[in-house]
């Protein structure tokens, strides 16, 4: 295997077309998240394929295109828009002679130079060894000899069976000091019930502008950024009274399509915030378009976590970018819907705040939302 402590910036990127009607999108996604890896994209190879190829995803022929992009561009890693098994993971580094990663590995590679608190260094480094794990025992076959070890080898037991049993100790030390944290996390949400707290969740998908709109509405200082991911710690900070209630407003990691499964278990405990709030503000980039299938990412993984019985309200920001202007939207029934505003500037912010009042009482299912 190749040195993957190296650190890597020109890279060669691989989407590959297999009919989605959302190929363009996906493209341009890639890019973003390699920029916000901090990774320099030199050139892109694409094409169409009816399916992956069992050997190198790719196929044999542009296995070797790649292999001369990588040459004439002197790269130095290559990102698959795509996820890879172990074998065609082994079999493209052998082929190309750089590191090669893919999708999966890009978005976890993201998390953790994101990670600020501790209980989210923690979950990215489950997260990590969640998806190692599967590289263990499916790729890594020059650990299956025998070797020699003081202290930590059992008699006849391989370097691979060695880091399996290490692995899996360390998945059991995170495991229960993200217990810990849950617990710590359980015993404020039993206080804010006892104080009559309206607990509100700002949701979207990742770049949709939450942690501004967050600070806008807190007067809270969370990073924010025109990058994917620029935030994964949950926040929540006093957002305002609602009737008697106080409102306490709290900022969670975003979403992305095919958001990889171990993040998703390993931030659950994380995420419980949006399953035991009383009302959920979905954050969407108005000036995106593709919102409509960013929208639907997003309620795919608010359903994965058990959160879609939440009561939801649509919030399209950055109305400055698509050129819209703050109002209120309203179904036959007069229930809101949706709300515009821009977190940059402020417009319709007010229009929000007023909306606390209308929803603190609001119980039973999330309504049909539909796109404006």
């Amino acid at each position: 295997m190749l040195d993957r402590t190296r650190a890597s910036e020109r890279a060669v990127i691989v989407c590959l077309d297999f009919g989605d009607s959302d190929y363009a999108e996906n493209t341009e996604e890639i890019v973003r998240l390699a920029h916000s890896a901090c990774v320099a994209v030199v050139t892109m190879l694409k094409g169409r394929r009816q399916r992956p190829d069992a050997s190198t995803f790719a196929g044999k022929g542009k296995a070797e295109e790649l292999a001369r992009l990588v040459r004439e561009n002197l790269a130095t890693l290559v990102i698959f828009n795509h996820d890879l098994s172990p074998a065609q993971h082994r079999n493209l580094e052998l082929r190309v002679g750089c590191r090669v990663i893919d999708r999966t590995s890009l978005i976890l590679d993201i998390f953790a130079q994101r990670a600020r608190s501790h209980e989210g260094k923690l979950q990215v480094e489950l997260a990590q060894l969640d998806h190692l794990a599967t590289r263990l025992v499916r790729g890594w076959t020059h650990l299956e000899r025998q070797k020699g070890g003081i202290g930590l080898r059992g008699p006849g037991e391989t370097q691979l069976e060695t880091d399996r049993r290490l692995l899996a100790r360390r998945v059991r030390v995170l495991r229960n000091k993200l217990a810990a944290f849950e617990r710590q996390r359980m015993t404020r949400r039993r206080g804010r019930s006892r104080g009559n707290v309206l607990s509100v969740s700002l949701v979207g998908y990742t770049n949709a502008g939450k942690s501004t709109l967050f600070n806008r509405l807190t007067h809270g200082d969370s990073y924010a950024a025109d990058q994917l991911f620029a935030t994964l710690d949950t926040t929540s900070r006093r957002s305002g009274m609602a009737g008697k209630r106080t409102i306490v407003l709290s900022d969670t990691v975003g979403f992305i399509r095919a958001l990889p499964h171990a993040l998703v278990a390993a931030f659950r405990a994380t995420l419980e915030e949006t399953v035991q709030a009383d009302l959920l503000l979905h954050v969407v980039d108005a000036s995106s378009p593709v919102r409509d299938s960013q929208i639907a990412e997003v309620n795919k993984v608010l359903a994965d976590i058990g959160a879609d019985k939440v009561r939801q309200i649509i919030v399209y920001n950055k109305i400055d970018l698509a050129g819209l202007s703050p109002g209120v939207e309203r179904d036959a029934c007069g229930k809101i819907r949706a709300i515009r505003v821009s977190a940059t500037t402020g417009a319709g912010i007010d229009e929000l705040r007023a909306l606390y009042d209308e929803f603190q009482c609001a119980t039973g299912p999330v309504t049909s939302l539909e796109v404006a």
